[in-house]
């Protein structure tokens, strides 16, 4: 999706010019993949952008950075303080931000040891990745041919900006085809998750996602959706699942910073529940609850959201 220039970028601890925050042609990452990355969004509220689980996403990018053998020069603290000095600095009431941990130059070959570990954070307005039809609607998916990664292949658990290679290939086979998105299975042929967004099924009531020995991101929005929809009532399970339990479901839907909460119409042509592929009751209540939750419109989920002028 094309997205609107902001003003500044935080890079290494000064905020610079757009079209000033560049990058050698030999830095490391560029070559070898060994960055790691987050997806936040800051929301309109009365009092402001306030920024939903923005500490976590940033323990959660120290975490990726562990897995991955890089030290970040800064705290998770220092990364929550500059990524609010970032949002005033641009004077926005909303945005989608993306810190942003990669191997820099001065060092080239498989050893990124020796390498400088660098730390831009940028951000700009972004609508939902899989599109306002999408969220309102349901999307299409397909059930890749590609696999999700074995966790002994490449650490899974960890946002890392190679490891995206794996959903960018899958997301590209499905727009091809003509979906809206792609579902990875793992080696053993359980759902791990899809492109970019965790993925939730709905069967008698119960609400499933695949755990994450499946291969699924510990996602940070799938966690919230886990604590709202338990305390709406619903029972809430991790469970391996198979491609015919996303085509057996009464509703589905996925999970994701960037998508946000959006409804599964259809998988493989097969589709979701009895509704002609609408969205289902319990998924339009999540994604209800969800959306007070971000917008700080219900009081019970305050502590998700850190404001930009604190």
């Amino acid at each position: 999706m094309p997205f609107e220039k902001t003003k500044k970028i935080w890079m290494d601890g000064a905020l610079v010019d757009w079209d000033d925050a560049r990058i050698h042609v030999l830095s490391h990452t560029l070559h070898y993949g060994s960055g790691v990355f987050e997806g936040i969004r800051a929301y309109p509220t009365d009092r402001g952008p306030a920024i939903f689980r923005l500490t976590d996403h940033m323990r959660r990018l120290h975490q990726s950075a562990h897995l991955l053998m890089m030290k970040v020069p800064f705290t998770v603290q220092e990364l929550v303080d500059a990524t609010k000095e970032t949002i005033r600095a641009n004077d926005v009431e909303s945005c989608y931000i993306r810190p942003l941990v990669y191997l820099g130059y001065g060092e080239m070959g498989l050893n990124p040891l020796p390498c400088p570990v660098n730390v831009s954070i940028a951000l700009w307005p972004w609508a939902s990745y899989l599109g306002d039809e999408g969220v309102r609607n349901g999307v299409r998916l397909q059930v890749s041919s590609w696999r999700r990664m074995d966790p002994n292949v490449m650490p899974v658990a960890a946002k890392g900006t190679g490891i995206y290679v794996n959903s960018s290939l899958a997301k590209v086979e499905a727009i091809k085809a003509g979906y809206d998105e792609a579902i990875l299975l793992n080696t053993l042929g359980y759902v791990a998750e899809c492109t970019g967004e965790n993925l939730f099924t709905v069967r008698d009531g119960v609400i499933s996602t695949p755990p994450t020995s499946s291969g699924a991101l510990d996602g940070l929005t799938r966690a919230s959706v886990m604590t709202i929809a338990r305390d709406l009532g619903y029972p809430v399970v991790e469970a391996k699942l198979l491609r015919s339990d996303l085509y057996l479901a009464d509703e589905a839907f996925l999970t994701g910073t960037a998508a946000e909460i959006v409804p599964m119409r259809s998988v493989d042509d097969r589709q979701i529940g009895d509704r002609g592929g609408d969205p289902g009751p319990i998924t339009k209540e999540i994604q209800a609850a969800y959306f007070d939750a971000v917008y700080a419109r219900n009081p019970k989920y305050s502590d998700w959201l850190e404001y930009a002028d604190e």
